[in-house]
């Protein structure tokens, strides 16, 4: 739990500080059937969750996948990739800390991972 979070719910704190850089998240293997290429893992951690939505942080290692997304923003904290929208089909983007970035429900999109991604994101 960070130091932003209350215990036993997914809540932030108002005025409290959510060090997202530095959470410590454990990884698990992408689903063969989503990988692309190398042997990716990804991690998540809710961080608050409400009626409009929720706000967590989501990491992937390096390689490649293949998802389908939902309604999401999303803001670069580290690392480097390119997603690629395979359904619609829309010019590749490559992302870098700062990168911000939304998603609907129903793209299909690959992701690439020169460098391990971070990212922290509210979706709907």
């Amino acid at each position: 739990m960070s130091g932003g979070q209350q215990a036993g719910g997914l809540r932030l704190i108002a005025g409290a500080l959510t060090d997202a850089a530095g959470l410590a998240l454990e990884h698990e293997p992408v689903a063969p059937e989503q990988v692309v290429a190398g042997a990716p893992t990804t991690a998540y951690r809710p961080l608050d969750e409400s009626d409009a939505g929720e706000i967590g942080v989501w990491e992937m290692s390096v390689g490649a996948m293949s998802d389908v997304e939902v309604d999401e923003v999303f803001v670069v904290l580290a690392g480097s990739a390119t997603v690629e929208f395979v359904e619609p089909s829309l010019p590749s983007i490559d992302l870098a800390p700062g990168s911000v970035v939304r998603l609907e429900t129903g793209m299909q999109t690959i992701w690439t991972v020169r460098e391990t991604l971070r990212k922290v994101f509210i979706s709907r």
